[in-house]
């Protein structure tokens, strides 16, 4: 019996989940981005948006690299390169496929069900948006 509580106590231990990972609705239209662990990191796709929900064929148009304006819009990686900071997540970038830029970026949960996520060009030239978690 022992044994049984301890290897349950430990799998739920090591099983707990990062506050940041799950589905995230963005501030602006009707964005969902879903963050999940990447190695040692956090990474984050975007799911769906007003925008996918019309034309899910989108493209990645206004990035600046024209190699990659074909790419698809929907799963597209645009969270990567974070180190933990603590119960945050800084160091990483945001890549905002409206205007074809990447700017550094910091993930901070604030409670369970709202993350503050704030992309600057440089501090503090910075935007932050609060993202809601979805169940």
């Amino acid at each position: 019996m022992f044994l049984s509580l301890m290897a349950m106590a430990l799998a739920t231990a090591g099983g707990s989940t990062d506050p940041v990972v799950g589905r995230w609705q963005t501030q602006t239209r009707g964005g969902v981005v879903e963050i999940q662990k990447c190695g040692n990191s956090v990474c984050g796709r975007i799911l769906t948006s007003e925008k996918l929900h019309t034309n899910p064929a989108l493209t990645d148009e206004n990035n600046r690299d024209p190699k990659l304006r074909n790419r698809p819009l929907k799963n597209l990686l645009i969270l990567q390169g974070f180190s933990q900071d603590g119960a945050a997540w800084s160091g990483g970038t945001i890549y905002n496929a409206e205007d074809g830029k990447t700017y550094k970026a910091k993930l901070t949960p604030e409670g369970p069900d709202t993350l503050k996520v704030r992309g600057c060009v440089f501090v503090p030239l910075c935007k932050t948006q609060t993202w809601t978690r979805l169940r």
